[in-house]
């Protein structure tokens, strides 16, 4: 019998040939007749499966039914899901008042396809670990945690991002969120972080690590909302291809300083209420902007209350001067 024909319940990676071969992998279908078929325990192999450990906030008032995963229906066959650490694998997304589940171990088949929405609106989840997580062709996240209302922690382990190219609204709507250590992430082909941390109003540290920008052309919204952030490192962020940067820090207002002279606004084409709201900036060197291209630069500042010394093209101040006499916009302390 060959083991490709054996429909497969996970896919791992495969053992070792021998002491001399340490580099040498054969992939393995598994599966309970695989492993009689070879009198092996699942000791013998390492698993490449991507596997998901979350802890759940139990909530009182919860309904009848609570969401902790969103699989869509052509995903299903390739999640495999089990409660309090138990072997018995259930085949629902949902927790009900009657369950009392803490935990759940979710473990996902190679064949999956994308993680967009994968928990988006799921309230009762507190923590997220994901372990192993190493599946390359996967090319798209967005929204993947959007709207976690009760999220406090996601640990990333070996999460291989190395195909994916969206990311828009990915923590959106997190308000729970304190921190994150994005170091890990391979964002190389990234093309859109627009509302990436969308109203994360708790979130107080982003470790962005090396990450690669230099293909996003949209940065929009991005820290929207991000009040409890006090400092942003951004200073490797690559802006060459970027287009959109309206609203991109509106109200983060525990932001004291800002350095984005690395930033090349040559391609932005909008800078609408940009800082609009930083109440808490006291320094802001934008001298560098190429504004050029710009056609809106409404509200760029409006609300920076705190703003003692503002560096700026004179083009810029020539645009907003014309908008300001256009669209009334008068808070602006830019000047």
């Amino acid at each position: 019998m060959s083991i490709l024909n054996i429909k497969s319940k996970y896919i791992l990676k495969g053992i070792f040939d021998n002491i001399k071969a340490k580099n040498v992998l054969k992939l393995i279908q598994y599966n309970k007749k695989l492993q009689e078929l070879l009198n092996k325990s699942l000791q013998n192999y390492i698993s490449i499966y991507s596997k998901i450990e979350i802890d759940l906030k139990l909530i009182s008032n919860i309904k009848e039914k609570s969401t902790f995963i969103n699989i869509f229906e052509n995903q299903k066959p390739y999640y495999h899901i089990y409660f309090n650490n138990s072997k018995e694998e259930i085949h629902r997304n949902y927790i009900t008042q009657d369950d009392k589940v803490k935990n759940i171990k979710i473990i996902i088949d190679n064949e999956a396809d994308f993680l967009s929405f994968l928990f988006q609106r799921c309230h009762c989840i507190k923590k997220i670990n994901f372990i192993r997580f190493d599946i390359k062709h996967i090319n798209c996240m967005m929204a993947m945690f959007r709207d976690c209302e009760s999220l406090k922690e996601i640990k990333f382990s070996e999460f291989n991002t190395e195909n994916v190219d969206d990311m828009k609204y990915m923590f959106s709507d997190c308000y729970s969120l304190q921190k994150l250590d994005l170091s890990k992430f391979n964002t190389s082909k990234i093309k859109s972080m627009s509302r990436f941390f969308y109203m994360c109003e708790s979130l107080k540290e982003i470790n962005f690590g090396n990450i690669n920008t230099e293909n996003v052309t949209d940065m929009s919204l991005m820290f929207f909302g991000c009040s409890s952030l006090k400092e942003l490192n951004l200073s490797n962020f690559n802006t060459n291809n970027v287009t959109r940067m309206d609203s991109m820090f509106y109200y983060c207002s525990s932001l004291k300083e800002l350095n984005i002279s690395n930033f090349n606004t040559n391609k932005v084409t909008t800078m609408r209420t940009m800082f609009c709201g930083c109440s808490s900036l006291k320094e802001l060197n934008i001298s560098n902007f190429n504004v050029n291209n710009v056609t809106s630069t409404v509200d760029f500042c409006s609300g920076c209350t705190s703003l003692k010394l503002c560096l700026y093209p004179k083009k810029l101040k020539n645009i907003i001067l014309e908008q300001i006499n256009k669209e009334g916009d008068k808070k602006c302390n830019i000047f």
